[in-house]
Formats: C-alpha cells, structure tokens, sequence
C-alpha cells in the first residue's frame, strides 16, 4: 500500500519510519526540507506539496502541531484537497477539537475522500516503539480498512465513535493529565512544607488512594530526582489544555478545573519552562513555598 505521510516533527518522523520498517511505501512531505531528506535516505519518496503526495497515495496520514495547520495542509491551494483523487483515506493523527475535525470530514466528504481523526497518547516514546494508543474517530468500514495500516503505529488502537470522537477522547484523557498533575505537584509542596520526606510520601501515596498515573509515572521520574526533560512538554499540555476549553464552549460545559489548570500551567509557561517536562510544574508551588520535593537514594 502506497502511504502519504505529511508531518515530520518529533512524532512523525518515527511513525513514519515504523510505517517503511513495516515494508510500506512511503511519499513524505514537511515544511523543514531536512526533515524529508532524513525520510528519503530511509527510503521514502519526496512530494513537493500536500496534493502532490495526495495525488499519488492510497491512505495519507497527517500529524501536525494544530487545527489552523491541519486546516492549510488540508484545504489550502496547495492542499491534499486539491490534489487528492476520490477514494483516498486521510488520517490525522494531530491533536485537534473534535469540531474541527468535523469541519474537515464534511469538506473530505465533499471531495469523496474518507476522513478519520485518530490522535495518540504515548509520547515520542512510544512513538520509536510503535506502542502508540491510538482513538479513532469516522466511519467504522473506513477505519477496519486502515486498521493494519494503524497497527505498524499502535499497540491499543480504538475505534470510539463518528467523526471528532477520537479527538473527544484524546481531549478528554488530556484534560484529566493535567488537572491530575498539577494536584499531585500542589499536594507534594504541601507535604513538603509540613515537613514530609518527599520519599516518605511516594511509598505512602503511591499505595493509597490518592494515587493516579500522573503521582506513578511523574513523581519517581521527574520530580525526585529533578530531572525535566520531556516526556510531555508544558508547552504541548497547554494547548491541549486549550483544546478542552476550545470543547467545552462548544458544547457548554462549564470546566473549573480545567480553566484553574491551564492558569497553571500559563504561569509554569511564563517562567520559562513550556519546554519541559509536566512535572516541572512543580515548580510554580516550589518557589511560592520555598521548598523542593526532591529525593536522591544515593545521596
């Protein structure tokens, strides 16, 4: 099967060389020229512009930094739109609102060309590893045509629904990250200052109910020992974070918690540190309180 690949960032350029391991031609396309140099000498083919990859592919796959982007790739003059013939199945895999989806599926449909919303949750990590999760929104036909396709990419992949359900479950489980870290880091600074060992509270936490993925996975690998490097960058929890607010004024929703996190994480941002890791937003409450929840065994 002929792949379309547009998007060759951090995320996609390991999908996208997953998808050649896996024995699939590829046409890539990316608006920084050594990305797609990088994609040729693993064996990929160059498009010029969105509908010149469209034009060629049977399935094109698109992961890119936001709805106004995915939007220009698609329906621009340029755009997989212009280019595509009818039959083709476009998958993107970008984060975006579950409405701007379903703005691109009805112009898709309009074109004859099938239009799934499958974002990931599993980093850059998973990514390499093909482990990605992935939530599928369109027409079930469509995505059980696609699906082996997917499964070079993912190891739990879901169909959850019509257009913009796959985004709505993205936007969803995002939202939820969010608070969840930001509470773990708020309630860790408090333990701190009352004088609890940060050590003493991940045994204790960490079997007790107020534990949750964002205390297991960030706390012994971020936080304790200090080290910020991402994982899941501020800057990307912010404009999820968006994405949700962006969701709940379209459906009227109120989202209080949602609206406290992002204010948050705009004042980690604001310090400098959109491009670290989530848990670095331990450091807002740090330096109000004058503490540190850090632990090192071999000191």
């Amino acid at each position: 099967m002929l792949i379309g690949f547009i998007g060759l960032g951090n995320m996609g350029r390991p999908m996208a060389l997953n998808l050649i391991k896996n024995g699939h031609e590829l046409v890539v396309n990316d608006v920084i020229p050594v990305a797609v140099e990088e994609l040729v000498k693993a064996g990929a083919r160059a498009g010029e512009t969105p509908a010149v990859v469209a034009g060629q592919v049977d399935v094109l796959i698109t992961m890119l930094p936001n709805a106004a982007i995915v939007a220009g790739v698609m329906a621009g003059e340029k755009g997989v739109f212009a280019g595509a013939r009818p039959g083709l199945v476009v998958i993107d895999m970008s984060s975006v609102g579950p409405g701007d989806s379903r703005k691109m599926a009805t112009l898709a449909a309009q074109k004859q060309i099938a239009y799934l919303d499958a974002p990931v949750s599993g980093g850059v990590s998973g990514a390499r590893a093909g482990k990605l999760t992935i939530m599928v929104g369109g027409p079930e036909e469509v995505f059980n045509q696609v699906k082996p396709v997917l499964e070079c990419l993912g190891a739990k992949i879901y169909h959850v629904g019509e257009s913009g359900a796959g985004d709505a479950v993205k936007v969803v489980n995002n939202l939820l990250l969010g608070i969840n870290m930001a509470a773990v880091a708020e309630a860790l600074v408090l333990g701190a200052k009352a004088g609890l060992k940060p050590e003493v509270m991940w045994e204790i936490i960490g079997s007790s109910s107020g534990q949750s993925y964002a205390f297991q996975a960030k706390v012994p690998n971020f936080v304790l020992p200090g080290r910020f490097e991402p994982g899941f960058a501020i800057d990307l929890q912010a404009k999820d974070l968006d994405l949700a607010l962006q969701t709940a004024r379209e459906n009227d929703v109120p989202l209080m918690l949602g609206g406290l996190a992002r204010q948050v994480y705009a004042l980690a941002r604001a310090r400098g540190l959109g491009s670290q890791d989530i848990a670095a937003v331990i450091k807002v409450w740090e330096e109000a309180a004058g503490v540190e929840v850090r632990h090192d065994p071999q000191g």
